[in-house]
């Protein structure tokens, strides 16, 4: 099957029919349960499919094992307005991917419901589509998806999706490395080499490598933008009136309104258990023809919603700032004010949930945003010209088929870190301290989004928990921030879990970053099974030289 010939009108149904069809049939082996490679890739996500290319580049077996059904993670599920930074910095095979795009876009058919000439070259900082480097940085979910599973076809890497860890007991160690793992549906997985690249860190942690989840204070690390910020106001998500948090305004014995904490928000630079608000990435169209209208849900609660209509009665109008355009009359719908589509304090319990638990938060985040635009919608304290411009917006029919037309994934954009023998903080972020062995680059914000809504001493409603602060510079991101301490698990990497302060991860955390980790990660992981060595054990030098042949930019 010639997958590069495939053009962008045929079905992607289809496609991933054959494609999963084909990859299944490379599974078999010697016991229908038992599986064995080189490297085992747990994850789905963007970083999991690259580094699973890369170990297939090398010439090494390698099985996908993704406990989700769909790949690419955020990058295939609404997040199509990339965070890029200074994209100079992006190669290898995320700079490949991002071309991918590029390649799709040239092709007419693609622009279905808008002309290409229509959409322009729009973007944040440079162009979204670079026809000088042939890269394009701005699209829609599914295109990222087809993208995704091309490449996994092209490089015949079996994928094992809907796998999920036996995270109990599906561990099974032997002298200090990981000898296989088992997932829920008795599957077991061997290799010489695992990596993690879930955005939760559920292999590192059932390995038993140390990680924290939350803030850390800002003497851990000599840092000024972990912990606790209270008081400190950047990217505009705050309340900039003053807004009663109470039932009845400026009356406590009348109880606090949905969604606001009661409690005390904590000492100045202290760390806690927080971390940053999770929401969908929603992918929205204002084209009649592809639109399908924002429905009531059944659950719906006007209630919850309180505390937005108090927002706009203090004259706040920015609903639309974040709808950023991707192409063919869609966005990607980003948190954005006060009281928007992140939904603040609800997640503290998801990076150490089970599976049922962490659907039941999922299911939760699902219920408040598709609320929060059904009250946009139709809500008469929403002023008319909001309501009115709302009324224009559905959900795009072509996307998320198979799901109600919403995001497959929920944008985890925190759960836990490793804590390695290396840590990554905001001093080598922002050039304070220098990284000595770079196997990647970051250059995007420090961009912690708010950890907590709670109550201030003088008795208003205030947010808590946006940071962004900008590296003057692009910074190198150190190989031993993917390893654990080689005394706790001499063969598992971590590209997306890294072990990495909460603000650093801040800026880390971005989809082209995964990808460029993932690559390193997955060089990595080969090299040590070349020279039949642990991956604590390998030269930096020889690394280097290997990434920088492959395209990585490492300064």
């Amino acid at each position: 099957m010639n997958i590069k010939a495939l053009l962008p009108t045929f079905s992607i149904v289809l496609l991933l029919v054959l494609l999963t069809t084909s990859c299944e049939n490379r599974q078999k082996s010697a016991s229908d349960n038992q599986f064995s490679a080189d490297v085992i890739i747990y994850g789905g996500n963007s970083s999991a499919v690259i580094a699973a290319v890369q170990v297939a580049k090398m010439g090494r077996e390698v099985i996908l094992v993704s406990p989700d059904k769909h790949l690419g993670g955020l990058t295939s599920s609404g997040l199509g307005w990339t965070d890029t930074g200074n994209k100079a910095v992006i190669g290898g095979l995320a700079r490949d991917f991002y071309h991918r795009i590029y390649l799709y876009y040239q092709d007419d058919s693609a622009w279905k419901w808008q002309e290409k000439k229509e959409y322009g070259n729009r973007g944040q900082g440079n162009v979204a589509i670079d026809g000088e480097n042939r890269t394009m940085w701005i699209f829609e979910p599914h295109a990222a998806e087809l993208v995704f599973e091309q490449l996994v076809a092209e490089y015949e890497i079996p994928v094992h999706r809907e796998a999920y860890l036996d995270r109990e007991q599906g561990v099974t160690l032997e002298e200090g490395a990981i000898a296989s793992i088992r997932t829920l549906d008795g599957k077991i997985y061997r290799a010489a080499l695992f990596i993690d690249a879930t955005y939760e860190g559920d292999l590192m942690a059932a390995s038993g490598v140390s990680y924290t989840v939350g803030r850390e204070s800002i003497d851990k690390y000599g840092e000024e933008w972990n912990g606790i910020q209270t008081g400190v106001l950047h990217h505009g998500h705050h309340f900039k009136s003053d807004i009663s948090p109470y039932v009845i305004p400026g009356d406590p014995a009348s109880g606090v309104l949905p969604r606001i904490s009661t409690d005390e928000p904590g000492e100045f630079g202290a760390g806690d258990h927080r971390i940053q608000a999770y929401c969908f990435r929603i992918c929205l169209t204002d084209f009649p023809e592809n639109r399908v209208s924002i429905s009531r849900p059944c659950d719906y609660d006007s209630t919850q919603y309180e505390l937005l209509r108090r927002v706009f009665e203090s004259g706040w109008r920015e609903v639309f700032h974040k709808y950023d355009p991707i192409p063919n009359h869609k966005t990607d719908v980003n948190n954005h004010g006060p009281f928007s589509t992140d939904n603040i304090g609800m997640n503290y319990d998801y990076p150490e949930a089970g599976y049922k638990r962490r659907a039941e938060i999922i299911e939760e985040h699902t219920s408040y945003q598709k609320g929060l635009l059904w009250f946009l919608t139709s809500d008469p304290a929403v002023p008319a010209e909001v309501r009115e411009k709302m009324s224009h917006w559905g959900y795009a029919r072509d996307e998320f088929t198979d799901n109600g037309h919403w995001p497959h994934q929920i944008y985890v954009r925190e759960a836990r870190r490793m804590v390695g023998d290396f840590v990554m903080t905001e001093n080598e972020v922002l050039g304070k301290s220098p990284v000595e062995q770079s196997v990647g680059m970051g250059s995007y914000t420090m961009d912690s989004h708010n950890v907590q809504r709670y109550i201030k001493p003088d008795g208003f409603v205030q947010n808590e928990g946006d940071i962004g602060i900008h590296p003057k510079n692009p910074y190198q991101i150190d190989m031993r921030s993917l390893l654990s301490s080689k005394a706790e698990c001499s063969n598992l990497l971590v590209p997306v879990c890294l072990s990495c302060s909460h603000i650093a991860f801040g800026s880390i955390r971005m989809e082209p970053v995964f990808m460029i980790l993932g690559q390193s990660a997955a060089t990595l992981a080969v090299m040590a099974i070349e020279e039949k060595r642990a991956i604590h054990d390998i030269s930096y030098e020889k690394l280097r030289q290997k990434l920088l042949e492959d395209g990585q930019v490492l300064q």
